[in-house]
């Protein structure tokens, strides 16, 4: 489930009121970091949000190329939570069921996930990850770790040791 769509797949706030709530933050922030134009912290907040995103994708794309965002965080949430239905799934990514049936046809093409009757309700499907896919993953793990390391090898150590502290603030954003 995602954040603010814990009601079974029907968003519990209006999108303008997450808009509402995102300005009120910058204002804060803003009346926090007073000597901080409110201009130039939105353009600093915008551009923190593009390198993380463009930061993901080239770690997602080392890892695996030819997988889409959907399809990756398919994979994450069967290793992580074990077999599901589709509908379940569908629903803790936020996708129509439909989109997820084209994902997991995909994934099951590749040989990633396999099908297999529910236990106790015959008229349920579980998608699980399969070992094709169970290695997928840990191969594609080493492949992210791998680009990373790289990557972090061409900074200098003073840029190495400030990436490292900012990695210490993010997680404290990521838990609020």
């Amino acid at each position: 489930m995602t954040p603010g769509n814990l009601d079974g797949g029907r968003r519990s706030e209006k999108p303008n009121q997450q808009t509402y709530q995102f300005n009120l933050t910058v204002r804060l922030i803003v009346l926090y970091f007073h000597e901080m134009k409110e201009d130039v912290l939105n353009q600093e907040m915008m551009a923190l949000a593009s390198v993380v995103g463009v930061l993901m994708r080239r770690v997602r794309a080392a890892a695996s190329p030819n997988l889409s965002w959907s399809h990756t965080m398919v994979l994450g949430r069967l290793a992580k939570d074990g077999p599901a239905t589709s509908a379940a799934l569908a629903r803790a990514e936020g996708v129509r069921p439909q989109s997820m049936g084209t994902t997991l046809n995909e994934l099951l093409e590749l040989g990633l996930v396999a099908r297999r009757p529910h236990p106790t309700d015959g008229r349920q499907i579980l998608i699980e990850l399969t070992e094709q896919g169970v290695a997928f993953r840990t191969e594609a793990k080493g492949k992210k770790l791998a680009w990373l390391v790289q990557a972090v090898a061409t900074l200098g150590e003073r840029d190495q040791k400030t990436l490292f502290a900012a990695t210490r603030i993010l997680e404290r954003l990521i838990e609020l």
